[in-house]
């Protein structure tokens, strides 16, 4: 079967974040702690995707792995520093709060698209930016009067990291950059290594953890590094759009954790808005 390029991204991007949508869930059933937390969803991934990578390239690996080039390098740091930040505001705030702060990453891939890769966006996207900015603002307001702002905050970092990882695997679409998504874990896993008190993992976290560090981290996030080769970054992230409704849908199922009014009225705001948005690019186009 023969796919277009927007197919093959597409259909790449889809598959990654439905595999990311019940994380949030695994992160709240585990018992482990926030660095053991990140230790773990860095060293699991990194040695599951090494695995995979030394398979497929076989001898051509350190070509690859030599071959990043600058944008692989700002990638390792963009990389790490988004699974350090998401993992810290899904632990200081609402599920759903991280989610939609995650949301507005489509909005800032199309800022950053404009800004250094001459993508420039059109009217309506201009109009959805505005519009998401807004309702961002509006769920900070409520955040600042519940005490949850340090976890929104991160949320907000979290999605300026998937704005930035994006364009940059957009921008060199001719390189593989895979295995910098690689040493991206592995840095991950030396940050947290020291500051993680106990490595233990017991009850349940046996089964949780190393689950959600193959399943909703490992495969999906080599998949989203693969798909921007073939569609806009902004597209590619578009997609995280379907994490931020069915990731606090599995947690309200399960663990009855029920965001507040706000976050559910500026939330479905910015999922409108970029909804919207999305289907008159594909009508256009």
């Amino acid at each position: 079967m023969n796919l277009t390029n927007q197919q093959k991204g597409s259909l790449l991007a889809f598959i990654a974040v439905f595999l990311i949508t019940p994380d949030s869930l695994l992160i709240r059933l585990s018992s482990i702690d926030t660095w053991g937390m990140l230790f773990y969803r860095g060293a699991i991934p990194f040695v599951f995707v090494l695995i995979g990578t030394l398979v497929f390239y076989n001898k051509n690996f350190l070509k690859v792995l030599f071959g990043i080039g600058y944008p692989g390098i700002f990638y390792i740091f963009s990389f790490s520093a988004c699974n350090i930040t998401f993992i810290i505001s899904i632990q200081n705030t609402n599920v759903a709060n991280t989610l939609v702060m995650i949301a507005l990453a489509p909005m800032l891939s199309a800022i950053l698209g404009a800004i250094f890769l001459k993508e420039t966006p059109d009217k309506k996207t201009w109009t959805a930016i505005i519009i998401t900015f807004l309702a961002c603002v509006y769920i900070f307001y409520d955040s600042l009067n519940l005490g949850n702002f340090y976890g929104d905050f991160f949320g907000l970092v979290t999605a300026f990291g998937l704005a930035c990882n994006a364009n940059l695997a957009r921008y060199a679409k001719d390189r593989d950059l895979v295995p910098s998504a690689v040493i991206g874990k592995l840095c991950v896993a030396i940050f947290a290594f020291f500051f993680v008190k106990n490595f233990e993992l017991v009850g349940n976290d046996i089964i949780f953890v190393p689950l959600m560090c193959i399943m909703c981290v490992a495969i999906p996030f080599v998949l989203v590094t693969i798909a921007p080769r073939f569609i806009t970054a902004a597209e590619v992230n578009l997609f995280f759009l379907l994490e931020t409704i069915l990731g606090p849908v599995w947690v309200w199922l399960v663990i009855k954790e029920q965001p507040s009014f706000e976050t559910i009225l500026g939330g479905s705001v910015i999922i409108l808005t970029i909804g919207i948005h999305s289907f008159l690019t594909l009508k256009k186009t």
